[in-house]
């Protein structure tokens, strides 16, 4: 006999980047109403260059989003500004054959195109801005900033490093300066260079990267430049002479690929994240993406982890009735759990390798590029470990589709 059917429960996400998108995709799919509200005239993308590895690849297929033709499928390798290899980021061939490669580059205005291409109408409201919110064991109210109220049974916060929900929930806690800066840039100029790679270069105190890009069928590479910068300080120098200052030292191409981007087309960010959070959940609300787990580029997984997220918890969300408090908190719980140490391990990792590149003491540096020249120390902390969490996030979404089909045909 089949259960009675679950009766279609109301979710408000807050934030239209990756997470709060991929949480509205996933949890219309699940069956609920969904509203996403955007405080801004219209969802932005923050930044212009962006890697996906295959998880949130494979997601975002399943929420209905084309991923054809998306990106660059690249290998990525670690080396040193000579061009030494340090570390191969080695993926099964199930994996390549699947994806192209262990990853993409694109550009983040296009994942943002894509997404909002496959939302339903009339999910997405901007000029919405939440400013409190309250619950009970019946639901949850949000006070909007027009004076209007919204009643929901789940609240999910995407609203970013910043979340005024994450806030709400547990206070506040200082932003974990990384005092890094980083300069990133695009370019679509005949430039000799391999394509299918991603080249994560470091001189004494800089990080050089490039990788190849697709966007909307030009072929074109992307670069980025990091390195030491006081975050307490506001950079007020130029972009475009300080990002070719800093690309020079390193191996062709990356100081052709920055000489051929036109000044317009490079952006510069202040690295900062805060530490994991034990819990995300409480009562009917939750967190997803940098919200919960804000986390530094040198993961290069920050979109991709958000996107998951969203998957992730539309999918625990199907078959369920949202009225049931129970029910909600046991589906939060069973989302967030598996979630927190692979997104810690990412943060806690992304802010260790900062640190080791770009704040060694500079008596210590030599001793640590030998060791990370000639001993597998790195390898196997980012060539051998990442592939494997890689691994485990492209299972856990096979168990977790199979369970959505399950969910969803007891309806």
């Amino acid at each position: 006999m089949n259960s009675p059917v679950a009766q279609r429960g109301r979710v408000a996400v807050v934030g239209a980047g990756p997470a709060g998108m991929a949480t509205a995709l996933s949890v219309h799919q699940a069956g609920h109403d969904v509203v996403l509200l955007e405080r801004y005239p219209r969802a932005r993308p923050a930044g212009n260059i962006l890697n996906l590895w295959p998880p949130p690849i494979k997601a975002l297929g399943l929420m209905g989003v084309d991923i054809d033709d998306l990106g660059a499928p690249c290998y990525s390798e670690f080396r040193s500004a000579s061009g030494r290899r340090r570390v191969a980021v080695n993926l099964p061939q199930h994996v390549l054959d699947a994806y192209g490669g262990g990853f993409i580059g694109l550009l983040r205005p296009d994942l943002y195109e894509r997404l909002l291409a496959a939302l339903p109408p009339n999910v997405l409201q901007v000029d919405r801005r939440v400013e409190s919110f309250e619950q009970d064991a019946d639901g949850v109210r949000l006070h909007m900033a027009d004076g209007d109220h919204l009643d929901v049974d789940v609240l999910v916060g995407a609203d970013g490093i910043d979340s005024m929900i994450r806030r709400t929930l547990w206070g506040d806690s200082p932003k974990r300066e990384h005092n890094l800066h980083i300069f990133g840039g695009y370019t679509f100029e005949d430039i000799e260079a391999e394509r299918g790679l991603c080249i994560l270069s470091h001189s004494r105190d800089v990080q050089g990267s490039w990788t190849a890009i697709r966007s909307k069928g030009r072929n074109g590479f992307q670069w980025w430049v990091l390195g030491a910068h006081d975050g307490k300080k506001e950079f007020t120098g130029d972009l475009y002479a300080t990002a070719t200052q800093m690309a020079a030292p390193f191996a062709a191409p990356l100081p052709q690929l920055v000489a051929a981007t036109s000044a317009d087309h490079v952006q510069h960010w202040v690295l900062r994240d805060r530490k994991p959070l034990r819990q995300w959940s409480k009562g009917r609300v939750t967190l997803v993406g940098d919200a919960a787990h804000s986390t530094s580029p040198y993961a290069a997984y920050g979109a991709g982890m958000a996107t998951e997220d969203g998957y992730f918890l539309g999918r625990r969300l199907a078959g369920l009735d949202l009225s049931s408090l129970s029910a909600v908190t046991r589906a939060l719980t069973e989302y967030e759990t598996p979630r927190k140490p692979h997104t810690a391990r990412q943060s806690q990792q992304a802010y260790f390798l900062g640190q080791l590149f770009h704040h060694t003491p500079k008596p210590v540096q030599i001793v640590r590029d030998l060791v990370l020249d000639h001993t597998p120390l790195l390898q196997k902390v980012v060539g051998e470990s990442s592939p494997g969490e890689i691994i485990s996030q492209l299972d856990k979404i096979d168990e977790a589709e199979a369970a959505f089909v399950r969910a969803l045909g007891r309806q």
